[in-house]
């Protein structure tokens, strides 16, 4: 029985392994694992990281992680609109672009 490929390996593949390798294994198997965290602190985190860094690409994944891992969109929303001060107005604003996209679908 295959398993489906990862995001990573769907998104590189051949083209880049050792970044498909790292993420997969070291990011995702390892990091996002850790008891010390929950996962769905760890997705609360990674949104207001990549708000902040106004990175829409990654955002638009991992808002849909942080649903499946029980943060709601009326908190997702919160934490965008708590960033705009904290982060800039600009990176809030395309953030909360990128969630009514990902929250439309």
């Amino acid at each position: 029985m295959s398993k489906e490929p990862t995001g990573a390996q769907k998104m590189f593949g051949d083209f880049a392994p050792k970044l498909v390798e790292l993420t997969d294994k070291v990011l995702f198997d390892d990091v996002w694992e850790r008891e010390e965290l929950s996962k769905r602190d760890r997705s609360l985190v990674t949104v207001a990281a990549l708000v902040a860094l106004n990175r829409p690409d990654q955002l638009r994944h991992h808002l849909g992680r942080a649903l499946d891992n029980g943060v709601t969109k009326e908190e997702l929303k919160e934490t965008i609109t708590h960033l705009a001060f904290y982060g800039g107005w600009p990176c809030a604003m395309t953030g909360m672009g990128v969630a009514k996209e990902v929250f439309a679908k």
